[in-house]
């Protein structure tokens, strides 16, 4: 017979990460190869772009027994009263779920790539003021498919996680600052 057999994997206590978009998807991507990390990472659990939709990928992974990690950015929460709203809850909802890890970033993603350069909780108040400050160390860095395929970016920043999840973990989150928790998802792979 020439039809394809499904295959019966199990995996359960498998770590996928999902998130907003193609930063993420090939951060973690590079990350996955670069440190040989155990995880899932597939585009089609990339690209969603509000806490409902992450929420629905959340909900549907937790039915398989699996760790899921939220890799978003919280800014369109802090324009938006409504998300902000939906945000709060879904950081209630699971932050007692030991099979969700939420690594969310003020104001985006781009504030973790700095903390492995500087350590500051400074207010960004977009990503694009982030990214200004990014360029002073990575001085190529573009949001471009093109760019963000290409493993060297990464490759310049893996050396320096620990300074990165150092940084993260000892700055205050205090209101109007910037922060990440992307450390998060990073103890969470190095554990395997």
């Amino acid at each position: 017979m020439g039809g394809r057999r499904k295959r019966n994997l199990d995996l359960r206590g498998s770590v996928f990460i999902i998130g907003e978009g193609l930063t993420e998807q090939y951060y973690f991507a590079h990350l996955k190869h670069l440190k040989k990390y155990n995880c899932i990472v597939k585009p089609r659990f990339f690209g969603k772009t509000s806490i409902d939709e992450i929420e629905k990928s959340v909900k549907k992974l937790l039915l398989g027994g699996v760790i899921v990690t939220c890799v978003f950015d919280a800014d369109v929460s802090e324009r938006d009263i409504s998300e902000k709203e939906k945000f709060i809850q879904f950081k209630k909802k699971y932050q007692r779920n030991k099979n969700v890890i939420i690594c969310d970033s003020l104001p985006s993603i781009e504030f973790w790539f700095l903390l492995h350069f500087v350590k500051t909780n400074k207010h960004f108040p977009n990503s694009k003021t982030v990214e200004r400050e990014l360029k002073k160390f990575i001085t190529d860095y573009s949001k471009t498919k093109n760019y963000l395929k290409n493993t060297r970016w990464v490759e310049q920043l893996v050396g320096k996680l620990e300074t990165a999840c150092d940084n993260a973990k000892s700055i205050e989150q205090i209101p109007d600052c910037s922060y990440s928790n992307v450390f998060k998802a990073i103890e969470q792979l190095e554990r395997g």
